[in-house]
């Protein structure tokens, strides 16, 4: 194993997940926060007491975070209608890039992210969280194996109580602190790429097309909620068409419970249907359930234990960096472009109303 201690900057704290990204940074053997960068300070103050950061590695411009800590990965979680233009800030400094999902607001903005990491000869990485749930990992592996045939339909369902019911590393707010900030709040902003299915169709798009192996969808139905007040949805609900069936992607700001607390009914998660079997696998859950032919009354499963350099995406782009392999999976770029085309499309069925065929 390399000896090699890499530098990780976490810049743009709009997305509260970067307080998990950071602390699996921190977490890591050979990894060291060598900065973190925001224009608004109070939102880095709990990550500096937590990582015991100095204040000279806490900064308020980019530029300057990344000329004096000379990070070789930085962690990007802006809100999702910036994430080209943070990608473009950051590659030309030729750094690797994580950064948090959704890959991007529109495919355009996709595809710019793509083409500056690609100029400046580094990684781009794209984290969603889901990747790295036992359950999850266990179902693809039933899927590479053959235990359930052909996958043929995808059903995924998930969500939270709402963006505001919690901030990085998940500590729980009150209800004053929600009321106050939903107006303020980019996920509550239709410019800044808010709303439930920009929050959460990607999950289910681009892990159900890791699902399907790459397969994409011919034409794309969606439907969302319209509350009084807001200018974004808090649930929609989308339907793939693909050539060998139909596939369904619900999103919900608003569950009963939070999938990391209590499982909300609906349970949050897929349950995938093959030619030879099924398997239900929900978020947070250690078993996953299967049926097959041979047990058609199906079996509890214990999810997979992931081990290093396979449990989280900091990990794991060490893993590929050192290995010189690319990202795989959820985190390709490839991968998540089809992911990506189906969001688009989505808005767009959304927006008028009808089927369309998939966005190119």
């Amino acid at each position: 194993m390399s000896d090699k201690i890499w530098r990780i900057a976490g810049i743009n704290f709009d997305h509260m997940h970067m307080g998990d990204n950071l602390r699996m940074a921190w977490e890591h053997p050979r990894v060291e926060i060598a900065g973190v960068c925001d224009e608004q300070p109070e939102r880095m103050e709990s990550a500096a007491r937590n990582f015991n950061l100095k204040e000279n590695q806490v900064f308020t411009d980019y530029r300057e975070c990344i000329e004096k800590t000379q990070p070789d990965i930085v962690i990007l979680c802006p809100a999702t209608a910036h994430h080209g233009e943070w990608t473009e800030r950051v590659a030309p400094y030729g750094v690797h890039i994580l950064m948090e999902k959704p890959f991007a607001a529109s495919l355009a903005e996709a595809d710019r992210m793509t083409a500056a990491a690609r100029a400046s000869g580094k990684t781009l990485a794209i984290n969603w969280p889901l990747r790295w749930y036992p359950p999850h990992v266990t179902a693809k592996r039933l899927v590479d194996e053959g235990v359930l045939g052909e996958v043929e339909e995808v059903h995924y369902y998930d969500g939270n109580r709402g963006p505001l019911y919690h901030v990085e590393d998940k500590i729980e707010t009150d209800e004053q602190f929600r009321a106050e900030q939903k107006s303020k709040s980019w996920f509550y902003q239709k410019s800044a790429g808010g709303g439930s299915l920009l929050d959460y169709l990607g999950y289910g798009a681009t892990l159900g097309t890791w699902y399907l192996n790459g397969a994409s969808p011919l034409e794309v139905t969606a439907v969302v909620d319209e509350p009084e007040g807001l200018e974004v949805d808090e649930h929609s609900v989308v339907v793939c068409r693909y050539a060998f069936g139909l596939s369904k992607f619900e999103t919900r700001w608003g569950t009963f419970t939070d999938p990391w607390t209590h499982q909300p009914q609906p349970k949050c998660g897929f349950v995938l249907k093959g030619t030879e079997g099924t398997v239900s696998n929900y978020d947070y859950e250690t078993t996953v359930r299967l049926q097959t032919r041979e047990r058609p009354e199906g079996v509890a499963l214990p999810a997979d234990q992931l081990e290093p350099p396979h449990q989280n995406p900091v990990q794991y782009l060490i893993h590929c960096l050192e290995e010189g392999v690319e990202v795989d999976g959820p985190l390709s770029p490839t991968i998540c472009r089809i992911g990506q085309q189906i969001v688009d499309t989505a808005v767009q069925s959304a927006e008028r109303k009808r089927t369309l065929p998939l966005i190119s």
